[in-house]
């Protein structure tokens, strides 16, 4: 059995729909999305009910967690967030789960949405805010404005919601006051949960292009560790605990879905450009293409691909996961061929103070170099 960190709740399988919609696209996003104009949203909730039929005995149980992902899927409205809870509910009890979560733009959410949430069963909301200010929103694209995050943010803090926050770092031309007073706003709300991620810049998106054209630059190393610097200083202060690179939770507020994730737990991802994790380690992924998957799976065949990945990839995968987290990794869970080789690849960045032994033998990279640890684990990697 799986330890996980005892703040955590433990599962045994999870689940993720992917909705490819988004009413535009945000310059620096490269998950698969469409144009929302003219989709049907009705149909593409049956055709994800489908899959589900015809994948559901790859968990090796139903899933305790649900996580709504995209693209935006606050932009589906009430009737099809229901019939996608219904559909589900047929196998498993949607009301029940640990945690249900929808990923959500601040300007879809109201009292009356929230309502329409819950009644459907979800209980978790995450929201996109990134920033307060306005031109550090059009700089990447963001469609919302810091009144609506301010509004939403509002909603949810009064309707006592089980909500995330996401800040953007190292947006274009964003100053470490900027950062800070972005950073305050948001922690005056008191989220149970925040993600704040370094902006970064991914081939085939339009930030990228703009960057290569010499029209926007990036956040400078130095920049970015300072930012990073007020993040862990002032999310401690505010009592939250940060439990991986990217992600601080108040006490009892970790998320259990994307826990799972870094804890190698099985997941099965609907919808195109899902991924799934099977429990023998199989990586599976669907590919893009609206159109084609919905014909896929409306005509009873399965649209996935598995993934060609060799041992070694598979554990480096584990290494990689676990040690952008606090809790870290346990060496002797590694397969007893590759135990050895990455106990050599330790040993040096143990004598560095680069990775650091507890009493439990389990390795943690210290809190202050995960902004950097990209360089540790290239170290680290086995076969």
């Amino acid at each position: 059995m799986r330890q996980q960190d005892k703040e955590v709740k433990q599962v045994a399988a999870t689940l993720y729909i992917h909705f490819p919609f988004c009413r535009s696209k945000c310059a620096y996003c490269d998950f698969y999305s469409s144009a929302a104009r003219g989709a049907d949203f009705g149909g593409y909730v049956e055709a994800v009910a489908a899959e589900w039929r015809l994948r559901r005995m790859e968990l090796p149980s139903m899933p305790e967690t649900v996580y709504l992902g995209g693209g935006t899927p606050s932009m589906l409205g009430p009737e099809h967030i229901a019939r996608l809870s219904d559909l589900l509910a047929r196998d498993f009890d949607t009301r029940r789960l640990a945690e249900f979560t929808i990923e959500a733009n601040p300007e879809d959410i109201t009292p009356e949405t929230l309502a329409a949430y819950s009644r459907a069963g979800i209980n978790r909301v995450s929201i996109g805010v990134q920033s307060f200010d306005t031109a550090l929103l059009e700089a990447v694209s963001r469609r919302h404005s810091p009144e609506q995050a301010v509004e939403a943010l509002t909603h949810l803090s009064a309707g006592g919601w089980n909500y995330s926050a996401d800040l953007i770092y190292g947006l274009p031309g964003q100053t470490t006051a900027q950062w800070e007073s972005d950073l305050h706003r948001l922690l005056n709300f008191r989220p149970p949960h925040l993600s704040a991620y370094l902006l970064s810049y991914e081939p085939g998106t339009a930030l990228y292009a703009r960057r290569e054209r010499g029209l926007v630059a990036e956040a400078s190393d130095s920049l970015a560790e300072q930012m990073y610097e007020i993040l862990c200083r002032e999310t401690a202060r505010a009592g939250y605990r940060h439990y991986e690179i990217s992600n601080f939770a108040l006490p009892g507020y970790a998320a259990v879905h994307n826990s799972a994730y870094w804890d190698g737990t099985p997941y099965l991802g609907l919808g195109p450009g899902a991924h799934s994790l099977s429990a023998d380690g199989i990586r599976r992924y669907n590919p893009p293409g609206i159109k084609k998957y919905v014909e896929a799976v409306n005509s009873g065949s399965t649209y996935f691909q598995t993934d060609d990945e060799d041992d070694a990839n598979r554990v480096n995968d584990t290494i990689i996961t676990a040690l952008r987290t606090a809790r870290g990794l346990d060496p002797q869970s590694l397969p007893p061929a590759f135990k050895g080789e990455f106990e050599a690849n330790a040993r040096p960045l143990l004598a560095e103070g680069l990775l650091v032994r507890s009493g439990d033998g389990r390795l943690t990279i210290p809190e202050r170099l995960w902004l950097r640890s990209d360089a540790i684990l290239r170290d680290l990697i086995v076969g």
